[in-house]
């Protein structure tokens, strides 16, 4: 018999597989194009078995256990790809926690940059808290530490750093107050530095007024030239030559301010040729309006001048009153 065509061989290849599949019924006819396997021997009562191919078999093997380990892998994947999307969405999460985080780190420094305070004490601490935080900052850019305990470390210094803000701006309040309070406190000291002196000046003006008033005030003077006559009496003259005393009444006014008692009053009388000659008197002053005279008496001799002679009348070295006597 010649060599198998192609075709053929597969023809009976498939009548093989398609034999050894299913056992053959007793009743149906046997093709004698399919000899029966000399291996296996008929049974009594029994149809005839096909033996199966064992590359058939193995074949069915390695699906199956494909097959299996396909829907395991499938399962597997299904499984995870979850967890993976919790996992990236978890990843997202946390940096962006861990960027906020970072964020309010950030305004925490910034926020103790601003903080002005002159306490040197405070000013040492506040500079510790800011280590703490650069401390804390690279802590959360390393991203080798946890989030929540970063977080929770954050917290910690917020609070102090509000304990912080709280104290200063307690501190700013009073500080505020008592700068109202100097201010209020230097304007009194200025009103009652001006009302010192005020009242020094006031003082003083008594003083003087007082001093002032300690010196008798006078009024009426009236200087008159004297002659004295054969029998003794004082005759007024107005000739320079007949002239021997100036005579000068006054009226010393009354005064509640000056001392009452004796005083000694100077009479100065200036002559044309502006020599001063004196003469005293002492009276006895009680505050009340006085009357008097004082008598100024030439050295016998004496030849006055024409002119203008100028009387003072003067208390405790002040002139309180002057007259102008004429002679010729």
């Amino acid at each position: 018999m010649g060599e198998e065509s192609l075709n053929e061989r597969l023809k009976r290849q498939a009548a093989q597989d398609v034999a050894s599949a299913a056992p053959v019924s007793p009743s149906a006819p046997v093709s004698p194009s399919a000899p029966k396997s000399p291996s296996t021997p008929a049974s009594p009562g029994m149809a005839p078995v096909r033996s199966e191919d064992p590359m058939k078999r193995k074949y069915l093997i390695a699906i199956a256990v494909l097959v299996v380990v396909v829907g395991f892998l499938g399962y597997r994947v299904a499984t995870q790809s979850g967890t993976i999307a919790e996992q990236v969405v978890n990843i997202d999460q946390l940096g962006g926690e861990r960027a906020q985080l970072e964020f309010d780190l950030e305004k925490m420094r910034f926020s103790y940059d601003t903080l002005a305070v002159e306490n040197g004490v405070m000013m040492d601490e506040m500079a510790a808290q800011r280590g703490e935080i650069d401390a804390l900052l690279s802590k959360v850019r390393d991203r080798n530490y946890k989030v929540s305990r970063l977080k929770k470390e954050a917290g910690t210094l917020r609070l102090i750093m509000q304990g912080y803000v709280v104290t200063i701006d307690s501190l700013n309040q009073l500080n505020l107050a008592l700068v109202a309070e100097n201010t209020a406190m230097q304007a009194e000291v200025v009103s009652v530095k001006k009302r010192n002196e005020d009242l020094e000046q006031r003082q003083g003006d008594m003083e003087e007024l007082i001093e002032a008033g300690q010196v008798l005030q006078a009024m009426d003077i009236t200087p008159t030239a004297i002659r004295i006559a054969a029998n003794g009496s004082q005759r007024p003259t107005t000739r320079a030559a007949r002239t021997e005393m100036i005579k000068t009444c006054f009226t010393l006014m009354e005064s509640r301010i000056a001392k009452p008692g004796e005083r000694e009053l100077v009479l100065e009388v200036v002559t044309p040729d502006s020599m001063s000659v004196m003469a005293t008197r002492t009276v006895d002053y009680s505050g009340e309006r006085l009357e008097a005279c004082i008598f100024f008496s030439f050295k016998e001799g004496t030849v006055l001048s024409n002119g203008t002679y100028t009387v003072h009348l003067v208390d405790q070295g002040v002139r309180i009153s002057s007259a102008d006597l004429i002679l010729r």
